[in-house]
This record gives structure tokens, C-alpha cells and sequence, in this order.
């Protein structure tokens, strides 16, 4: 259900970038649209792990640099019965993981100094297995795509603002005023909508991998211990990264959560909308609660 489910909101979001186009620029406008989301998939296929590495300023470690963190990335391959992905070390005393790459095969991991630092052994164990999660459930993929469409998308309404601004993309027929209105609603409403696809689709994942994590490492409380410390430190060590990458942590990177945010479900967008459906994490809370009812299926006491 959740494959259809992303599948869905991929197509829907490619839809809304070839309206967009057209909006700007008529049948001409459409046929870039098509062309640019056709080589934006191509290039998210083939380059988007090593963008997002770039993004994050994450950089390739030997075992002889970082002996521990490959050693548990080692382990935690052997758990899952998949390649070991590359590895990755982020100088940033902030805490967080992520995961990227186009497949099992050709995927790379990327700790901070910040999350070795806090969590122990099992902990950390557990958060590599959350992101191992994302590489078996093919997550990676997914999230590199949706973050160049939606960001494709927003820089198309960019250019409909300008175009709009100097007069171009109107009718020169006469009753242009249907069509001027059509494309400015397109123009605001566009981004926001790609924004909430993008969001929708993160939150999904970010459950999946918990859960497929806590069975490959059979360590769902040692995940939840994990997320736990992750927020608490997160709040206070907020990390400067590019935003369009910020979905791709286990943990929202960006801002300082208040108390109410883990109620209402964690941002602005969430709060419009009266739930977590739009969030790009879901609350830590939800997550815990969700390992612990897994921990007590799997009978699992770590």
C-alpha cells in the first residue's frame, strides 16, 4: 500500500510540474516541462547521492580513518544481508544520520561527529539499521527524486512570477484576464502543493525505516533510546544545512522544536492543516511509540 501511495504522489508531483509549465508557458512551456522532468529524473538516478553528500559537506572515510563507524556499518550490513553502503563522516557536532544513493548497491551512509559522540554502541547500531532501512525499502531513490521535482517546481513558479511581472504568457487574443488569474493561482498555489507532497512522502518513509530497521538490528528500543537523545541534542544544535536535503536525516536537521510542535505535529504547514501529514518527520514521540508496540511483538528487551 505504501508503494502505491508514493507512486501516486510521484506522479501527481511530476503532473503538477508539466501544469506549471504549461501555465508559465503555454504548449511550449509544457514540452520543457516534459523534456527538463525527464533529464531531472535521469540525473536524481545517477547523481543525486553524490549532490546530497556535496549539500551536507559529508566526506569519504577508510576503516583506517574511522575504524569504529565502519566496523558497525560492517555489522549492520551482515544483519541485513546487504552490500556494505559507502562511508561517509560529517564534521558537525550536531547529531544526525542519512542515508543516499540509487540502490543496495551503489548507496553510501553519512554519520556525524555529533550522533557518534552521544549514542553508544547499540544505539548507534540501531540508527544504521534505520538507515540501511531506507536502502531495502528503496527510500533513497524515491526522496532524491521527489526533492529535484518539487525543487524544479518551485523555480518554475520562480520564473511565472518574472514572466507574469514583464507581461509574457499572456492571451493576446482579448479575455487574457481568465488565464492571467489561472496562472497566477498556479504560480502560488504549485510550490505549496509540491511542499506538501514532498513532506507526505518523507513522513511515510521515515516510518518505514523505523520499522525495518528495528527488524534488521532486532533493536527497537535501543531506535526509540536513539531518537530520543536525537531530539533532545537536535533542539539544541540545530544543523545549517540546504533545506531540500533536510528530509533526507533521520531526525529534522533545521529548526529548535518547541513542546507544543511534538504535539501539533511539528511545523507551520502541520498546524495549517491540523495534523502531522504534511511534516517532513514525524513527531519522535509517534515514532517511540511505534518501536515500542513492535519491541513487544518481537518480544525484544534492547
Amino acid at each position: 500500500m505504501n508503494a502505491i501511495k508514493t507512486v501516486f504522489l510521484l506522479v501527481l508531483l511530476s503532473g503538477l510540474f508539466l501544469v506549471l509549465g504549461y501555465a508559465v508557458g503555454g504548449q511550449v512551456g509544457l514540452v520543457v516541462a516534459l523534456v527538463f522532468s525527464l533529464g531531472m529524473n535521469l540525473f536524481s538516478y545517477w547523481f543525486s547521492d553524490k549532490l546530497a553528500l556535496k549539500m551536507t559537506g559529508a566526506k569519504e572515510v577508510t576503516p583506517d580513518q574511522e575504524p569504529h563507524l565502519h566496523r558497525i556499518v560492517d555489522e549492520v550490513s551482515a544483519m541485513a544481508g546487504m552490500p556494505k553502503p559507502k562511508v561517509y563522516l560529517i564534521q558537525n557536532d550536531a547529531p544526525n544520520a542519512f542515508a543516499t544513493g540509487r540502490n543496495a548497491k551503489h548507496s553510501a551512509v553519512a554519520a556525524t561527529t555529533g550522533i557518534m559522540r552521544i549514542l553508544d554502541d547499540r544505539e548507534l547500531t540501531a540508527v544504521l539499521g534505520h538507515e540501511l532501512g531506507h536502502v531495502r525499502n528503496h527510500d533513497i531513490l524515491v526522496s532524491a527524486i521527489v526533492a529535484t521535482v518539487a525543487s524544479a517546481i518551485m523555480f518554475i513558479a520562480f520564473i511565472g512570477r518574472w514572466s507574469l511581472l514583464f507581461g509574457f504568457g499572456r492571451s493576446r487574443n482579448g479575455g487574457g484576464i481568465i488565464q492571467l488569474v489561472a496562472m497566477l493561482a498556479m504560480i502560488i498555489l504549485a510550490p505549496i502543493a509540491a511542499t506538501m507532497i514532498r513532506m507526505a512522502v518523507s513522513r511515510q518513509r521515515e516510518y518505514g525505516a523505523d520499522e525495518t530497521g528495528a527488524h534488521i538490528t532486532h533493536s527497537p528500543l535501543a531506535l526509540a533510546s536513539a531518537l530520543e537523545k536525537l531530539e533532545t541534542y537536535s533542539q539544541a544544535r540545530p544543523m545549517n544545512v540546504n533545506p531540500a536535503v533536510s528530509h533526507l536525516f533521520i531526525v529534522n536537521p533545521l529548526r529548535r522544536a518547541r513542546p507544543q510542535d511534538e504535539e501539533e505535529g511539528g511545523d507551520m504547514m502541520m498546524g495549517f492543516f491540523g495534523s502531522d501529514t504534511f511534516s517532513t518527520h514525524p513527531p519522535i514521540r509517534k515514532r517511540i511509540e511505534r518501536l515500542n508496540d513492535i519491541a513487544r511483538k518481537m518480544g525484544s528487551y534492547s
